[in-house]
């Protein structure tokens, strides 16, 4: 009942930057907790973010110091600022929602690729 759509992801060169944007409709009232995780090619799906909604956030500790997650409650939005890119940061990037009953919904996706 949650829909979310992911935006934001490109090519960007090593040290670049990019934020990605979640933008949550249908319950959203019933949002506890909203996250980023990212999936490279032959990989498993791992966390890289989180926020609360009192507003606690937590980083993969690949991530911490040079990706920011955020929110715009009034634009029902999350955003994930990723600084200082690394090629291994190359993934396949989900947004995640967690509400009541422990019920997630996730987003279709956005490519971030790394290269020069």
């Amino acid at each position: 009942q949650v829909q979310l759509v992911e935006s934001g992801g490109g090519l960007v060169q090593p040290g670049g930057s990019l934020r990605l944007s979640c933008a949550a409709s249908g319950s959203i009232f019933s949002i506890r907790l909203m996250g980023w995780y990212r999936q490279a090619p032959g990989k498993q799906r791992d966390y890289v973010a989180g926020i609360t909604s009192g507003g606690i956030t937590n980083y993969a500790d690949s991530v911490k110091g040079r990706f920011t997650i955020s929110r715009d409650n009034a634009k029902n939005t999350v955003y994930l600022q990723m600084n200082s890119l690394k090629p291994e940061d190359t993934a396949v990037y989900y947004c995640k929602s967690t509400g009541a009953y422990s019920i997630g919904s996730w987003g279709q996706g956005t490519q971030v690729t790394v290269s020069s």
